[in-house]
């Protein structure tokens, strides 16, 4: 326990802070938004060697090897490539410094210390990942049902003939429609910019 005290005050302990917006422009991750298609940065946390960024697209790890060097290693997880789960958030006990924010990112699974007096906006950030989880494991539910859907009308489709139609032009024509119907379905059910969740529970 002293050990642990007295490195948080000298300020040698690997526990993160929550960088305010004014300040983003000072951090590693900033130089990596993509800002040419309105990605922002919605929450930031810096510990001694790595940094988080939760942006409206994307989760973004600045992951540096230690604290005294300067090599860092970036990490993007899309939202539309990557889909958050196993949200935790661990408070602290009496004599902790710090609360834990725990989330998997595909198969990434993250954890991250914050020093306790930050608890009220790691909350916040906990609704924003539950929240994002929730949507994208509810929309990869619909899509599986739509395309289960789409797979048995087309193998009923493709039984059905004339002396007008043949099997031919009904496949090539099945084929199309279920390329342009998945294609659109897929932008609609893998969402890629979750503006409206962060807006909704980040106070900035």
């Amino acid at each position: 326990m002293f050990k642990k005290i007295a490195a948080e005050a000298f300020g040698l302990s690997d526990i993160g802070v929550v960088i305010s917006p004014e300040d983003y422009d000072k951090t590693d991750a900033d130089d990596f938004i993509l800002h040419e298609i309105d990605e922002k940065i919605y929450f930031l946390i810096k510990t001694k060697a790595d940094e988080y960024c939760f942006t409206n697209r994307a989760i973004i790890h600045v992951d540096g090897e230690s604290a005294m060097s300067k090599k860092r290693l970036l990490r993007r997880y899309d939202y539309s490539l990557y889909s958050i789960s196993d949200v935790f958030l661990e408070t602290a006990g009496t004599i902790d410094l710090d609360v834990e924010i725990k989330f998997t990112i595909g198969n990434v699974a993250l954890s991250i210390d914050i020093h306790k007096r930050f608890l009220d906006e790691i909350k916040d950030l906990y609704k924003a990942l539950h929240a994002i989880s929730y949507e994208q494991t509810h929309n990869a539910y619909k899509l599986e049902m739509a395309e289960r859907s789409l797979s048995i009308a087309a193998t009923s489709l493709g039984r059905i003939g004339n002396d007008t139609i043949t099997p031919a032009s009904s496949f090539k024509e099945i084929t199309r429609f279920t390329n342009d119907w998945l294609v659109d379905h897929k932008q609609q059910y893998k969402k890629e910019d979750f503006t409206h969740i962060f807006n909704l529970y980040i106070n900035q």
